[in-house]
């Protein structure tokens, strides 16, 4: 049985009891039992009689995908919150021209239960539509920032080699010009700094390499 193995953050190999070749498509488990049909990339390396290759889900899954898939299901929970927030509006409001007399409760007359009913309930379902709009605002939040993510390329993507390729070109371009004067340095640590992103890119690319080429 061919498993999941993380790598790096992000990146999961197949781990399998049998080598396999480049393209090659295969089942991948993970730890709830379920098979994702995957398609093998490079062998990345042996250990102990297993093989670990870098792959990806034939279905075109990727982070991506995950991501909107979020989006577009905290939208639909945003929408139904709404939904609800708005007939709950509406039900406290289905007595409104009674109570906008401000008439006083009657002690022991006969409307003071009704009286006293309908203001309760106008109370609970006004309550009740804070609540859902308070829901709604908070989903739709959340559908942001996945949202905010649905272009996101890392590690766990072949285009992440061509991203970090350019990636770390214009990073480098940046360090050389901070260094020899021809980028204005806007503070005493913007030469560590673009001299650390380089360093971090370099490593990301070169595990795409790894994984990807």
């Amino acid at each position: 049985m061919n498993t999941y193995y993380k790598f790096v953050p992000n990146v999961f190999l197949a781990k399998c009891t049998e080598e396999h070749e480049k393209g090659e498509t295969i089942d991948v488990t993970t730890r709830y039992g379920k098979e994702n049909e995957s398609i093998i990339f490079n062998l990345i390396f042996e250990k102990e009689g297993l093989f670990y290759y870098s792959i990806v889900r034939a279905d075109g899954f990727n982070v991506q995908e995950h991501a909107k898939r979020k989006a577009e299901k905290l939208q639909n929970a945003a929408s139904n919150s709404s939904n609800k927030s708005t007939e709950y509006w509406k039900q406290s409001n289905k007595d409104s021209d009674f109570l906008s007399l401000g008439e006083p409760i009657k002690i022991g007359h006969h409307s003071e239960k009704r009286h006293r009913r309908i203001i309760e309930q106008a109370n609970n379902n006004m309550g009740k539509s804070v609540e859902f709009s308070n829901k709604s605002a908070g989903y739709e939040s959340r559908a942001a920032y996945w949202e905010g993510k649905t272009n996101i390329i890392n590690l766990s993507m072949p285009e992440s080699l061509e991203f970090y390729k350019f990636k770390l070109e214009a990073a480098k371009a940046k360090h050389q010009g901070l260094k020899d004067g021809t980028i204005e340095r806007t503070h005493s640590f913007s030469l560590t700094y673009a001299k650390k992103e380089v360093s971090e890119l370099e490593k990301k690319f070169r595990i795409a390499q790894r994984l990807w080429t």
